[in-house]
């Protein structure tokens, strides 16, 4: 009897161990699965809807989807971030009667060094590049542009994480009858983990254009879901971002909806 009841406790403690473990990595692959710099290969899929532009007509609206490609390089220390987005502008005419132009935009990279990489705290920062790469002029700068990008992601809670993405871009080259660019952005984000891979988030983007004097700085509040799938993490997520203060040519409110996918090695 004393054998049964011991082989009963011990069957019971290494039940609670196990779920506790398998508990612990459910948190830890949620948490990280917002990592920007995540020693992981990603590939990323973001489509942002604005169907309110600021100093524009009502009609007008934009809709821009991004490809983004990331990808640690010597052991993660180093991380290759690849971005292209694809985009439809829809402008009223004269007659109300809305045109779109669609097409590429201009494609972005930069490479981070990470000089802090640990389990709770990731920071890097590196040289960022933009070709002019967009099928019309409406859809890009015609300038080559260069500047720094600083990303940083905290991790210390299972329950709460937040970081930022600054970058800062200025033309250098390009197409001599299009205005110089000089453009900043500042992206905070802050995740909530409820629990089973279910999330609050918050990823807007602070767009500071300081030659076009057009600026954006929205609040957002969204649910995403994190499922791992064998080798694979797959991130869905829905957010709304409303700006507070908007000038210039801006989305007054747009919808963010995505899918991130990492690869575990």
């Amino acid at each position: 009897m004393k054998r049964l009841l011991l082989a009963t406790l011990l069957t019971f403690s290494f039940g609670i161990l196990v779920a506790q473990e398998a508990e612990t990595t459910e948190s830890s692959s949620a948490a990280q699965a917002n990592n920007p710099l995540a020693d992981m290969t990603a590939l990323s899929f973001q489509n942002y809807y604005m169907p309110k532009l600021s100093e524009a007509p009502d009609a007008a609206f934009m809709n821009t989807t991004w490809v983004r490609f990331a990808k640690p390089i010597a052991k993660g220390k180093l991380l290759l971030r690849a971005s292209m987005p694809f985009s439809t502008l829809g402008m009223p005419n004269v007659n109300n009667v809305v045109n779109t132009t669609s097409g590429l935009g201009d494609f972005n990279a930069f490479l981070s060094y990470n000089f802090i990489s640990n389990e709770t705290t990731t920071m890097g920062i590196g040289p960022s590049v933009s070709a002019p790469t967009a099928s019309d002029d409406l859809l890009g700068t015609g300038k080559w542009q260069g500047g720094f990008a600083f990303v940083a992601f905290v991790a210390k809670s299972p329950v709460f994480q937040f970081g930022g993405l600054i970058t800062w871009q200025a033309s250098f080259a390009g197409e001599s009858d299009r205005q110089n660019t000089s453009l900043a952005a500042v992206q905070p984000f802050y995740f909530w983990q409820l629990g089973k891979g279910t999330y609050l988030r918050g990823v807007p983007i602070w767009v500071l254009d300081f030659k076009k004097e057009a600026y954006s700085i929205p609040l957002a509040l969204g649910i995403g879901k994190v499922v791992k799938v064998e080798s694979t993490v797959f991130n869905l997520y829905v957010e709304p971002q409303y700006s507070i203060y908007v000038e210039g040519v801006q989305p007054v409110f747009q919808l963010l909806a995505g899918i991130n996918l990492q690869f575990m090695k």
